[in-house]
């Protein structure tokens, strides 16, 4: 897709807010540059948006830009994607600067958006939380449909009216952007790339700047870039071999919403990545070769030391609490896979047959509104429950993961391989059972299986439209449970675990990475 030439800026095309209900057609992207405001579905007055500076919510009392110290002060604005693995990861990146560095921080999204990520918030200190200055945007209206758990393809395509919709938030977001820089020495815009036409305002202000927070492996990011220049993956020929294709990995629908945000990408003046250079310093460096701004390897940036645990009298940490050490297969699937009622059936049997501890979280993929909607109860075959009693629990609520993974009764984690779950199981040194479903999973699975070899994939991508039969989820939660090979794997997670957490102390790679990001923005 060609970026939209100024002459097709005159005639804007005016997309009006009842079509981003619905997914918005390959047209639709190409020609979108601005949206018509007065279709925002909320229906603000013009005195609405004069008054835009001055949107408050339940945790903001005070004008967005009343709590900035002095007129140079520098400034962060965050600006996620609204999705729960990217939501997440920019808090966690907001809280971790805001309560490190003492610099204000301000998260930007629609009402419903920071809504879920405040509520979700798994791990962080409240009190970091509460430094944040969370700004909502007025959400516009969008459809919010359930999952269709029977689709062969995996991808979470009842998200899109959500995504399609984002575009709305643009003129807010520039609105808030050239206020705040008024009254600021510089402002720092820290964003989604699938945020990346929101924030192209940033050009046009003489004192921002803005970077790419990048909430995939830097593995992919690269492989992507590679291909997509038609230069090949500097991996060892039979790893090449083994690499998944991208094959089935994205809808056309998204691939869409991609190329519509890639013209406004080139403003960038740096990326930040949430990795290391102890997990992934061969792929930094060979992107530098193919990206020619900065990069900053910051990650993990979730906390590490879990000193406050958020949930101490949860139901998930009070069962690890009675079980033996390294001993317990947490099962999580994210927030966007919705698995068939035979597929559900295969993994309880498996997971029975497999005779090892676990710890199941069965939900439901996510709609585009968390907050709305009922969700599909979830059956399990008949007596499972009864029969795996002291043995496995089941629960069907929110589950704090980095607290789970974290705790020494955690010896495995079989999941989806969002690089949010990938992070945080890398972090806490627990090998992982890799079965990836769609996006950047099939790469981040390949990275943690055959290039850290710290886990054991459960089914190839290839056979992804294949159904995984009870046995071969025993096979492999046997082997990396209850084998010498599943031990090997362990030891190997649990010391990269290690020195990926003492990368994030004083001295470490990660932290001087961090402290020279923050030391280049404050400049």
């Amino acid at each position: 897709m060609t970026q939209p030439q100024s002459g097709d800026r005159k005639d804007l095309t005016q997309v009006r807010n009842s079509e981003f209900s619905t997914s918005m057609t390959q047209g639709d992207w190409e020609n979108l540059t601005e949206v018509r405001n007065s279709d925002f579905s909320t229906s603000m007055t013009q005195g609405d948006r004069e008054n835009l500076t001055e949107v408050r919510n339940s945790d903001f009392s005070t004008s967005m830009c009343s709590n900035l110290k002095q007129e140079n002060e520098v400034v962060i604005v965050m600006v996620p994607f609204p999705a729960q693995g990217h939501l997440n990861q920019l808090l966690q990146l907001a809280c971790l600067i805001s309560s490190s560095y003492d610099l204000p921080v301000y998260y930007v999204g629609s009402a419903t958006h920071n809504r879920q990520a405040r509520v979700r918030a798994n791990a962080l200190n409240p009190s970091d939380i509460a430094k944040i200055h969370f700004h909502d945007i007025p959400t516009p209206e969008f459809a919010s449909p359930p999952p269709d758990y029977n689709a062969l393809s995996k991808f979470p395509l009842q998200l899109q009216p959500s995504w399609d919709a984002c575009v709305l938030l643009h003129e807010f977001i520039a609105s808030f952007l050239r206020d705040i820089s008024s009254k600021s020495r510089r402002v720092v815009v820290v964003h989604d790339p699938l945020m990346s036409y929101n924030v192209q305002d940033v050009s046009s202000l003489h004192n921002a700047e803005s970077y790419i927070f990048n909430c995939i492996s830097v593995f992919t990011l690269y492989c992507l870039i590679s291909l997509s220049m038609g230069i090949s993956v500097q991996i060892e020929e039979d790893l090449l071999k083994k690499l998944p294709s991208l094959e089935g990995t994205l809808p056309d629908e998204v691939r869409d919403i991609i190329d519509f945000q890639h013209p406004y990408t080139d403003i960038k003046s740096g990326d930040i990545h949430n990795s290391s250079k102890v997990i992934e310093g061969k792929f930094l460096d060979l992107l530098a070769q193919v990206e020619n701004r900065q990069q900053w390897a910051i990650g993990p940036i979730l906390p590490t030391k879990l000193d406050h645990i958020s949930s101490m009298n949860n139901i998930c940490l009070e069962w690890l609490n009675k079980q033996p050490q390294r001993s317990v297969l947490y099962v999580s699937f994210g927030t966007t896979i919705s698995f068939s009622d035979r597929e559900i059936k295969e993994l309880a049997m498996g997971l029975e047959q497999s005779k090892q501890r676990f710890l199941w979280v069965l939900r439901d993929a996510d709609r585009a509104d968390i907050f709305t909607g009922e969700a599909r109860r979830l059956e399990l075959p008949e007596g499972f429950e009864e029969r795996v009693k002291g043995v496995g629990l089941v629960v069907r609520e929110w589950a704090p993961q980095p607290e789970i993974l974290a705790h020494s009764s955690t010896g495995g984690f079989m999941s989806h391989c969002g690089w949010n779950s990938c992070i945080e199981s890398i972090t806490m040194g627990v090998p992982i059972a890799a079965w990836p479903m769609h996006s950047d999973q099939p790469k981040n699975g390949f990275l943690v299986t055959e290039m850290l070899k710290i886990g054991l994939i459960v089914r190839e991508w290839e056979k992804r439209e294949e159904l995984v039969i009870a046995s071969t989820i025993e096979n492999v939660v046997r082997k990396l449970m209850a084998s010498e090979e599943g031990n090997a794997i362990r030891k190997r997670a649990e010391e990269l675990g290690e020195s990926v957490r003492r990368s994030t102390e004083k001295g470490g790679t990660s932290r001087m990475e961090l402290d020279s990001f923050i030391a280049h923005i404050s400049r």
